[in-house]
């Protein structure tokens, strides 16, 4: 077993301040970019959050999508009022449901193509970036990212915000 010298020490640190600072500017530049995407197909950030949220995770319920985007159930309502006007979404009664009143938020295919063509130039490089790298390599990557948003995740119900 190899000696951890206060080098290796060292080194080990400045690389998990570049990774750190990394994130920071990925975390402004995706803001950035959301908040063009955003323009362009009329959403507000944390609308665009729960469509994509439902997009990946749905059909859910206004509970559900709620606890998985963070976010307060009056604030839900606003935002599942401005997507169903915009014709993102459904809601749909729940008739396996006990509660009459349940109701479970589906998007809808009509307009998720207009989603993909904004996207697509950001999703062509992202293409060519995982290019770069091994399936290995793309593994250890989409653990690191997994494992960050869950960092994130636990931050954020620390911080009183799930």
């Amino acid at each position: 077993m190899k000696e951890v010298t206060m080098a290796d020490t060292r080194r080990h640190r400045r690389s998990a301040k570049a990774v750190k600072e990394s994130l920071r500017d990925l975390n402004t530049q995706l803001a950035l970019l959301n908040r063009q995407f955003g323009a362009k197909v009329e959403l507000k950030d944390a609308d665009w959050n729960c469509l994509d949220l439902v997009n990946r995770h749905g059909p859910l319920s206004a509970g559900a999508l709620a606890k998985l985007a963070g976010l307060h159930p009056a604030t839900m309502t606003g935002v599942l009022d401005r997507l169903q006007r915009g014709g993102w979404i459904v809601r749909e009664r729940d008739p396996a449901a006990a509660d009459r009143r349940a109701v479970t938020i589906r998007a809808t295919r009509d307009r998720i193509p207009e989603l993909y063509q904004v996207l697509s130039g950001m999703n062509n490089r992202m293409d060519k970036v995982c290019d770069r790298y091994t399936e290995a390599e793309l593994e250890v990557i989409a653990d690191f990212l997994r494992r960050t948003a869950a960092a994130g995740h636990d931050s954020a119900v620390e911080l009183g915000g799930g």
